[in-house]
This record gives structure tokens, C-alpha cells and sequence, in this order.
């Protein structure tokens, strides 16, 4: 027995709990967004649905009552006709029977005192006999003594200051416009259930959707950027947010991983330098051979450290280079006096090389951009293509020509050289960061030359392609033309 009750007392908090978990669901969905914008919506379409239901109302109303007075001045002639014809007694007769007719319209002849002749009005207020025109009014009908009801009258003059009057009852009226105001409530009343019923639907969907992105971001941060928000296919406009935000999630895992690498890179290749460095200030402390010894020591030390400024200085330039602070120093540039000046610059070290160095820069090239990031990732490439672009048959001469070209809205700067190149599924990798193929692993460098002119690439909105020279390599910088006249 005892068992049983603590059974049943704990099946009774379990209906609690999800009675509370289903109040807390049903709270969320009230205070959605699209909850709270599909009241609104009903707000907004009830208050219009009454303006137009009241405008149409009056229109009916007046329409009535113009059909009424017609109505009206249509019998108030065919009675002045009766008049005409027949004098008081046959009007008083044709009166007489008209407003016994069963849904008759409201007849009365008047003495000049005002006393009843004929007809089914016993009351009216005072005036109304007195009044031009068509007005509406109160009166009591004979046989429902006690009891107001309100028509149009319109008085009519006879000879010998008789009167005649005849109206229309608004009971009809009266009845449309309950009509209507009953119309008006019931479609209020259901445009209400609709809209919370809609909102219910709308919100409890579109919260699962928001409560699924939210549940897979908190996964996201948990464990790692592999995954990415469900699409539900419908294009509306959380697909496209969730398909921004998977793409922004595949930028920063882009960059994240770049991070790895270059981390991983640095560690790696900056390991055997600084080893260097150490022995080499370690071997100056023990060289007992004099001042020369001790001098040649620290002439290597500080060799391996301008490298390793060299290495951080490149890294520093792509991380300017990355920046997008750095557009704000952009001027208009021409890209052919900046190749001729720097292939002038590296004529010196071709020749040294034995190299012959040549450029095709004749006709202007207008770009805008930063004149020393691009000028560093020109003789980055052409440092490249002078240390690597020796030809691989003996006696071959070394040649590197660089050349720039306008493509549509293009410019085109191209180094090519007659070297081993570099094969084709390579030439993707070489543009990371400390990547050397093994070729180049005995020769000076750090892997960062291409790396630097993709940066720089990228920040003037353009790009960085490897191709075949057939034979050697040729490394082409696209960068946008500057348009004559266009605003900086």
C-alpha cells in the first residue's frame, strides 16, 4: 500500500511537471515575435474592417432613406391627384383604406385645428406639421397605443389649410443596421479566433525552427564549427539567414584554421633559426680564438636574426595587407610606372644572376590602390621568379618578363619565367602561409612571398592566379582598372 502511494503521489508530479512544462511552451509562443505581429495584424485589419463596414452601413442608410422620400413624393402626388379629382372626401377615403392595409405606410389628414381626419397616426410631436421638407420623427400608430417608433414624414398642403401627411416606417432601417452591427461582431469574433489560432500556428512553427538553430549554435560552441544550421529549403528569410550565417561559420573556420597553420608553421620553421641563433650565441661565448672568432660569431647571430625580422616583418605586412583599415590610404596609381620602377630596381640582382630581366609596361594601366603593399607583392614575385626560375636544361638561357595588360575592366600584371614551375595540384597550396615545396628547401626564403601578394590581391578586390608558362611559371596579379574620372 505504501509502494502504491508513493506511485501514485510521484505520477502525480510527473502531470504537474509536464502540465507546468506545457504552460511554460504555451508562454514562449505568446511572447514571440510573430505572436505578437499576428495581433497586431488582426488590430490593424479589425479596426479597417470597421471603418469600412460603418461607411458601408451609412451608404446603405442614406440610400434608403433616399428611397424612401421618392417613395414618398411619388404617393403625395398620387393623392394630390386623388384630391384633384374627387375633393377631401375621396382623398379621406383612399386614405382610409390605404392605412388599414396590413404593412401600410403611415397616412393622416388633418383639420386646420389639427385634429385627425383620416389615417393610422393617433400621435406626432409638435412642429412636425409645421415643416417644409422630409424630416424624420417620432410617432405613435393606431392600435399600438404607448409604444414610439420613428419614420420619415413628409407634410403635404391642401386647400383650405387641410393637411395631408405620409411617411415611411425605419423599422427596416433599423433592422439592417442590426444586421450589419451583428455582421460586424461576428466577423470581429471570428477574425480574432482566426488570428490567435494563425499566430499560435505561425509562432509555435516558427519557434521550432529558431529553437533548432538555437540548439545546433549551442552545439557549435560546445564541441566545434563542423556544423552548420539546418536549412529548412522553404528560401524564406531564415534560410537565408541560417545560409549567412553557415557562411560567415565557414569564414571563421577558414580563418581559424589559417590560424592552426600558421601557428603550426611557425612553430615549425622558426624553430630551426632560432636553434641556430642559440648555438651560434653560445659558440661566440666559448671561442677562444680572440676578438676575430668572437666577431664572426656575432656576425652570424646577427644574420639568423635579420632573417627572423624579415619573417615577422612579411607577417606583419599580410596582417596590413588583411586589414581592411589599410583602403583608407588607397591613391590612384599607375600600374605600368610601378612595374617599370621595379623591374628597374631588380635589374641589378637579374644581371648578378645572369638573368635576363624584360618588361612590357607601354600603355598606362590606372588602378587605385596602396603603391608599398603593391609594390612589395611585385618584388616578392619577382624575387621568386629570379631565384626559381633558372631553366632546368643546361644552357638554357633565364629569362623573366614581366608584363601588364587591361582586360575589360581588369588589369593584369603577369611575372613569367622559364623554370621547372610548379605542378598543377601544388599551386594552390604554394599560396598558404610557410609553404615550400621541396624543391626550394635549399634556398633561401620562408614561405611567405606568394602569401603576401594573395593578401594583397584580396584587399584591392582582385586576384592571384598560378599558371603553366609552358615551360617555367607565370603568376598573375588581377586588380581592378580605375575608370577615368570615377570618383576615389
Amino acid at each position: 500500500m505504501k509502494l502504491a502511494r508513493v506511485w501514485r503521489g510521484f505520477l502525480r508530479g510527473c502531470a504537474r511537471i509536464r502540465t507546468w512544462g506545457r504552460i511554460k511552451s504555451w508562454g514562449r509562443l505568446f511572447r514571440t515575435t510573430a505572436f505578437k505581429l499576428a495581433i497586431a495584424y488582426f488590430v490593424i485589419v479589425g479596426l479597417g474592417f470597421t471603418l469600412v463596414l460603418e461607411h458601408v452601413g451609412e451608404n446603405v442608410r442614406e440610400l434608403i432613406n433616399d428611397q424612401m422620400r421618392q417613395t414618398i413624393d411619388a404617393e403625395i402626388k398620387g393623392l394630390a391627384d386623388q384630391y384633384a379629382d374627387g375633393g377631401l372626401n375621396q382623398l379621406v377615403a383612399v386614405v382610409e383604406r390605404r392605412s388599414r392595409a396590413p404593412g401600410a405606410s403611415i397616412y393622416l389628414v388633418a383639420a386646420p385645428n389639427g385634429v385627425a381626419v383620416a389615417g393610422n397616426v393617433i400621435d406626432l410631436p409638435a412642429g412636425v406639421f409645421n415643416q417644409p421638407i422630409a424630416v424624420e420623427t417620432t410617432y405613435e400608430r393606431l392600435g399600438e397605443p404607448n409604444i414610439a417608433r420613428r419614420a420619415i414624414a413628409r407634410v403635404f398642403m391642401l386647400p383650405g389649410n387641410f393637411r395631408l401627411l405620409i411617411g415611411h416606417d425605419l423599422e427596416d432601417r433599423e433592422r439592417l443596421r442590426h444586421i450589419l452591427g451583428s455582421a460586424l461582431f461576428t466577423s470581429l469574433l471570428w477574425l480574432l479566433v482566426i488570428a490567435t489560432f494563425g499566430g499560435l500556428f505561425v509562432a509555435r512553427r516558427l519557434l521550432r525552427r529558431v529553437d533548432a538553430m538555437s540548439a545546433k549554435a549551442a552545439t557549435l560552441l560546445e564541441e566545434d564549427l563542423k556544423g552548420r544550421l539546418p536549412l529548412s529549403g522553404a528560401n524564406d528569410e531564415l534560410d537565408r539567414l541560417a545560409r549567412n550565417l553557415n557562411a560567415m561559420l565557414d569564414r571563421i573556420a577558414s580563418l581559424m584554421e589559417g590560424i592552426r597553420q600558421v601557428s603550426d608553421n611557425i612553430a615549425h620553421d622558426l624553430r630551426t633559426p632560432l636553434t641556430r641563433l642559440r648555438n651560434n650565441a653560445e659558440q661566440a661565448l666559448q671561442i677562444d680564438s680572440g676578438e676575430p672568432g668572437c666577431r664572426a660569431a656575432l656576425e652570424q647571430v646577427i644574420e639568423e636574426s635579420d632573417d627572423l625580422i624579415r619573417i615577422f616583418n612579411a607577417l606583419l605586412m599580410i596582417a596590413r595587407a588583411e586589414s581592411q583599415s589599410s583602403r583608407e590610404n588607397f591613391t590612384d596609381l599607375d600600374a605600368a610606372d610601378l612595374v617599370r620602377d621595379m623591374v628597374e630596381l631588380y635589374e641589378p640582382a637579374a644581371e648578378e644572376k645572369g638573368v635576363a630581366l624584360s618588361v612590357e609596361a607601354a600603355n598606362p594601366a590606372p588602378i587605385r590602390g596602396q603603391r608599398e603593399l603593391i609594390g612589395q607583392a611585385l618584388a616578392n614575385l619577382i624575387d621568386n621568379a629570379l631565384k626559381y626560375g633558372a631553366p632546368e636544361l643546361p644552357g638554357a638561357a633565364a629569362e623573366v618578363s614581366v608584363s601588364v595588360a587591361i582586360a575589360e575592366d581588369k588589369v593584369e600584371i603577369a611575372v613569367a619565367d622559364r623554370g621547372p614551375g610548379i605542378p598543377a595540384p601544388e599551386r594552390a597550396r604554394v599560396l598558404e602561409r610557410f609553404v615550400r615545396l621541396e624543391a626550394s628547401r635549399t634556398r633561401p626564403g620562408s614561405g611567405l612571398g606568394l602569401s603576401l601578394a594573395v593578401a594583397v590581391a584580396r584587399l584591392h578586390e582582385g586576384a592571384l592566379r598560378v599558371e603553366d608558362n609552358a615551360p617555367g611559371l607565370r603568376v598573375v596579379l588581377v586588380l581592378p582598372r580605375r575608370r577615368e574620372g570615377s570618383a576615389p
